[in-house]
């Protein structure tokens, strides 16, 4: 079994460290050892810790040793995505401008996961600021399920690192789908949780009032202990939800029986490519089977809300760079420049309209959930693409966003929690989400 624990599921992991049939150390040497092994043709990694990663192994084994356990991300080597604070390292944000600045301290996140034991062992490769596009002196991720296929963006190093089994988890953000692309391309668990629910101190933002942190894993189970971890109010962020933390594993085994799902046939089957809408269908039937109802609902047009709530989106952007853009331009790609230009342009009245299309789309969701407990959608009208198609569409980001994030964004604008499940695998061999 030590010869696969690259593969294993969180928890999993946690279960044979916690017992001591592994140690945290030889674990995180297994996949610091598979990272330097591998991570050249992946491009995931741009720090990899290894004395701090090493250390925190080892503090795990003593504590455990000693009758302490924290939990169950106890021992486990856990990545991030490098827009987030670790003190005493660079926060890259997948550009050049921030190389060489130093965190003075660990991002409340960060914080949370050391203070339940988990072992940081790298931080993760991501498009510039959050964006669409990779800034052109960094290299790009590539989808460890097949060469030349798209990873997702943003959190895309997150979802490469956790499906090449360089670390059981990864954080990612999520303002447009940076969380859930990425999953869906890897075939991985990713939950963007309600906003507020996890602090965003010590993150840099892209677009702060869409902005979600949250976990990318194997299994829901693992997504849900690392929310667990996560999760509550924080002093630092002021946006932070007062509620309390649930249990988020508790009713994982639970019976779904009488769960009521809404279902838009439109948002399934138009425009929808049949592979997505197969693997959709079968999981549906899945659910009808363990005792959930399926039930038909009309949802506000998902196509429309991108290009209404894109001028917010973007003057958020700009006002997140204020103090860098346009002062230190040369340090900017052209993708990222090309949307700060486009913010600050932007008059305020396409503002008051971009706020009043979201406000009216936030209260057709909630009126939908006044009938059904969940709603289920595609991750992506289509198979996971290969650069090559991405990049066709050239600087077009609106048509892309419209391609591959038809069914994200939305819930950026509502706050909504959402979770990104693999569903089968496309025609290439691909997951599908």
């Amino acid at each position: 079994m030590t010869a696969d624990i690259h593969y294993l599921n969180l928890l999993e992991v946690s279960d044979l460290i916690r017992r001591r049939a592994l140690s945290a150390r030889a674990v995180c040497e297994t996949l610091i050892a598979r990272i330097e092994r591998l991570d050249g043709g992946l491009h995931a990694v741009t720090q990899v810790l290894t004395d701090s990663a090493l250390a925190e192994a080892d503090k795990a084994d003593r504590e455990i040793a000693a009758g302490l356990w924290r939990g169950p991300l106890h021992g486990v080597p856990i990545g991030i995505k490098d827009l987030l604070d670790i003190g005493g390292t660079s926060s890259g944000c997948g550009g050049a401008l921030f190389r060489d600045k130093l965190a003075p301290v660990d991002a409340t996140a960060v914080r949370r996961l050391r203070q339940a034991g988990a072992v940081i062992i790298a931080k993760l490769h991501m498009t510039e600021g959050a964006t669409l596009s990779h800034h052109p002196d960094l290299p790009r991720p590539e989808n460890p399920w097949k060469a030349g296929y798209w990873p997702g963006v943003s959190s895309s190093g997150s979802g490469v690192a956790v499906a090449a089994g360089f670390c059981y988890a990864a954080l990612g953000t999520d303002t447009g789908g940076s969380i859930r692309m990425p999953s869906t391309a890897c075939g991985l668990s990713g939950l963007k949780p309600t906003w507020g629910r996890v602090s965003r101190h010590g993150l840099f933002p892209l677009a702060e009032s869409f902005d979600h942190l949250g976990p990318m894993a194997r299994t829901a189970a693992d997504a849900a202990a690392v929310l667990q971890a996560l999760a509550g109010v924080d002093a630092l962020d002021p946006t932070t939800l007062p509620a309390p933390v649930p249990d988020y594993l508790a009713g994982l085994g639970g019976n779904i029986s009488g769960l009521v799902i809404g279902v838009d046939r439109s948002l399934i089957e138009a425009e929808v490519d049949p592979p997505v809408s197969a693997a959709v269908n079968s999981a549906l039937g899945v659910l009808q089977s363990l005792g959930a109802r399926l039930q038909e609902i009309k949802l506000p047009d998902f196509a429309l809300l991108s290009p209404q709530i894109t001028p917010l989106v973007i003057a958020e952007v700009a006002a997140a760079h204020a103090e860098t853009y346009p002062a230190q331009a040369d340090h900017y790609g052209p993708g990222l420049r090309r949307m700060l230009d486009a913010g600050l342009r932007r008059p305020a009245v396409d503002l008051a309209r971009a706020v009043h299309a979201r406000a009216a789309f936030c209260g057709r969701i909630r009126l939908a959930f006044e009938d059904v407990d969940l709603l289920v959608t595609p991750g992506a009208p289509q198979p996971t693409p290969t650069w090559a198609e991405v990049e066709a569409f050239g600087e077009d980001t609106v048509a892309l966003m419209a391609r591959v994030a038809r069914y994200t964004t939305p819930f950026n604008a509502t706050g909504s929690p959402t979770l990104s499940l693999p569903c089968g695998l496309g025609p290439a061999g691909l997951p599908l989400g």
